[in-house]
């Protein structure tokens, strides 16, 4: 007969394996709870009804709080885990997922399954609910690991990241509203919050900020806390002039110098930005959040579009990082960094494959990480970002990239090219091949750059479009073309249908070579009300595995990649060479297009007819 005391004795010697019941922070119980909070949520937990059910052990310890682990065991190995994942009663899985349901209405809970009465055939299988989500996911092997493993793989998990990014969004957009109605100008606002946040990391400021009497006194400090920082920050001190210049504002903005409200509200902004931001930066670190926060506030402004900026979305960054396949001896460079989006992405990368390396750490940020940016309230944007991720400030050009770009060639030797150019709005801006072009000047022959462009520029016809193309592949090789997501850019309210090119520096396009195309249309991101594109169901980790590895490999997938022999006069992306299955399509299909087709003819002809101006109250 099947004995689940054996199981729970296994389990036990797992636990002490793992130093449970050596850390005296660690609370172990079994079929009970002491603590009076997992008590009353657990009240209906039963698995055969509505009354009170506990788990075979719950485990959560006093340094991490907001985290619970239930366990659930069955002697049977055959009665893990079922098929639906709802016979609460009867399999292992089921049952912890059960009681996981009722804890994450205040948890985040990590739901165990085992099963079998001996080590040979015991089973073991992780499943994460977090607080408030409904659905659990699977997570970690049929290892136990020891409590801190546990908490730091939660919060470096894709789901733990998806839920606070969304987090973050929401803030945004509150705070937005927040400072529009304290009359804060849309162009000051992430200036403020990055001004801030740099001045949080003056200890002395995070000390003391709110033991200042007066309105003053606090304005003072946080502009004395900024200017401290930046000149600690290694800038040349031209550069530090124009930045603490651009943060002024902050000594003489009527809101913030108030004496009846402004003492309050700044402490109160204060508050919020270290609970909601630092937070955030504390546990997902090389996330460029300060980009959030622009597209935010600039977005319902028109400043943005008008000016051909649109930054990319974290999640492109990190593709492009990987498809460039950026390591801890790349050099990277970025003509058109806007507010680091990419450096970060690929200083997160360089310095987890620098694995604990301190001077090679130090030589990544001083040596390693090169931008160009040319308007100024964005450099200063972005040199706070690179503060606040106290990281890769020193070799931050303020300038024109075409004029910049031989001092950064003969100092840094560039091997990895990643940029998002600005969008020529009319017809006097520069096209952004020349942006490419300049980049891929400044590497080294062989490095690789990877860049996101609007489709219309490997599509396009005209003579420049066409001499442009030229000029690529006459220096340099195109390896890639990638369709990218048509509302990749939804949280700017930009409507560019872009590409991604991935072109080898300084190795002419053989006659013959084929290039590999691809259709990398769904990154798996839905529209979510008040968060925007979100990986809502999870998926983009698998979906960016699957693109980098076929792209590695250049596959050639029906419906999806190909490769294709191209010349300056062809077009650039997919679309053009797949061959279309309509068996595939139906009426659903059908109607959901032309939907979108007269809605989009019913937007323009709005925007025509009223001047667009319904965000104008933000």
């Amino acid at each position: 007969m099947a004995n689940e005391a054996k199981t729970s004795i296994i389990f036990r010697e797992l636990l002490r394996a793992a130093h449970y019941y050596d850390d005296t922070d660690i609370i172990i119980e079994e079929q009970k709870s002491d603590n009076a909070k997992i008590d009353k949520l657990l009240k209906n937990a039963s698995k055969r009804g509505n009354k009170k059910g506990y788990p075979d052990f719950l485990l959560y310890s006093r340094k991490y709080p907001e985290l619970l682990i239930v366990v659930e065991a069955k002697a049977d190995s055959n009665k893990h885990v079922s098929a639906t994942l709802d016979n609460y009663a009867d399999y292992a899985v089921d049952g912890s997922l059960l009681y996981a349901s009722f804890l994450a209405k205040e948890f985040d809970v990590l739901a165990i399954g085992i099963s079998g009465e001996d080590n040979n055939n015991l089973r073991i299988s992780h499943y994460l609910q977090l607080k408030e989500e409904k659905n659990a996911y699977p997570l970690f092997d049929d290892k136990v690991l020891t409590i801190d493993e546990y908490f730091e793989g939660i919060r470096e998990s894709n789901y733990k990241f998806n839920q606070d990014y969304a987090k973050l969004i929401a803030y945004t957009k509150t705070l937005n509203e927040s400072l529009h109605a304290k009359k804060i100008k849309e162009s000051q606002r992430a200036l403020l919050i990055s001004g801030i946040l740099i001045a949080l990391k003056d200890k002395a400021f995070k000390a003391g900020y709110k033991k200042h009497e007066k309105v003053e006194q606090l304005v003072k400090a946080l502009y004395t806390a900024i200017d401290g920082q930046l000149s600690t920050a290694e800038i040349p001190q031209k550069k530090i002039d124009v930045l603490t210049n651009a943060f002024t504002f902050i000594k003489t903005n009527p809101t913030l110098t108030d004496k009846r409200e402004g003492k309050k509200f700044l402490e109160d902004l204060i508050d919020e930005i270290d609970e909601e931001i630092n937070g955030f930066m504390v546990t997902h670190k090389y996330v460029d959040t300060v980009s959030q926060f622009y597209i935010e506030f600039l977005r319902y402004a028109n400043n943005d579009k008008g000016l051909g900026i649109v930054l990319t979305p974290p999640h492109i960054t990190e593709l492009f990082v990987e498809l460039a396949g950026v390591d801890k001896n790349s050099v990277i460079l970025d003509n058109c960094c806007g507010t680091g989006g990419f450096l970060i992405s690929a200083m997160k990368r360089m310095l987890k494959d620098a694995k604990g390396d301190k001077e090679k750490e130090k030589h990544i940020k001083d040596e390693q990480l090169i931008g160009i940016e040319f308007q100024d309230d964005i450099y200063t944007l972005l040199i706070s970002n690179m503060i606040i991720h106290r990281d890769g400030r020193t070799n931050i050009y303020w300038g024109n990239c075409f004029e910049e770009i031989e001092d950064v060639k003969q100092r840094f030797k560039p091997t990895v090219g990643l940029l998002n150019p600005p969008y020529k709005t009319k017809a006097s801006d520069i096209e952004e091949f020349e942006f490419i072009l300049n980049n891929l000047d400044a590497l080294e022959p062989g490095g690789i750059c990877v860049a996101i462009i609007p489709i219309s520029c490997v599509i396009e016809k005209t003579t420049i479009a066409e001499s442009l193309r030229k000029r690529v592949l006459e220096k340099h090789t195109l390896e890639a073309v990638l369709s990218m997501p048509e509302e990749l850019f939804h949280n700017s309210k930009v409507n560019t249908v872009t590409c991604a090119v991935i072109i080898t520096a300084k190795k002419p396009h053989p006659k013959g070579k084929k290039t590999w195309f691809a259709y990398c249309r769904d990154d798996g991101f839905v529209k979510m009300k008040n968060k925007g594109r979100m990986d809502a169901r999870h998926t983009w980790d698998d979906i960016k595995e699957m693109w980098v590895t076929a792209f590695r490999n250049r596959e050639v997938i029906d419906g999806f990649s190909l490769m294709r022999e191209v010349n300056e006069k062809d077009e650039w992306c997919v679309e053009a060479y797949l061959e279309t299955d309509y068996s595939k399509f139906t009426l659903e299909d059908y109607e959901r297009t032309v939907k979108k087709y007269l809605m989009f003819n019913m937007m323009n002809l709005s925007v025509i007819a009223d001047g667009d101006d319904e965000n104008e109250d933000l």
